[in-house]
């Protein structure tokens, strides 16, 4: 069975992009476009792994990972922030408040695949 994947950005083209690059590795997607669609789309169907745009309105990707760390029924669920802010400071944040990896934008198509696939194997 396919893993599910949610895409969480409020950017269309970059929705659009990651949308495609997973389906065609074989991935089922969703996407929302902003934290709170985000976090009922995982109320609905919990996802594998979600790509969470760090900067959003009506919540940003930090407090979506924090609610779905702080949700018990969601501790399987693997975060990877997306970010065009590439500072340490919010990489240590993002990894402090749960998320297993953290891309900064522009990213290589490729790289996020490979590190969505890589997420994946590790927690089957």
């Amino acid at each position: 069975m396919a893993n599910k994947i949610l895409v969480v950005d409020d950017e269309p083209n970059i929705v659009l992009s990651l949308e495609f690059l997973m389906k065609q590795a074989g991935f089922q997607v969703r996407t929302a476009s902003d934290g709170e669609a985000a976090l009922a789309a995982i109320a609905a169907e919990a996802p594998d792994l979600v790509l969470l745009d760090v900067m959003m309105p009506r919540k940003n990707g930090y407090e979506v990972c924090q609610a779905i760390r702080a949700n018990p029924d969601w501790r399987t669920v693997r975060i990877i922030m997306l970010t065009a802010k590439g500072r340490e400071v919010e990489r240590e944040k993002g990894m402090a408040l749960g998320a297993d990896d953290y891309i900064t934008k522009p990213f290589a198509t490729q790289e996020v695949v490979e590190r969505v696939r890589e997420l994946l194997a590790e927690s089957s």
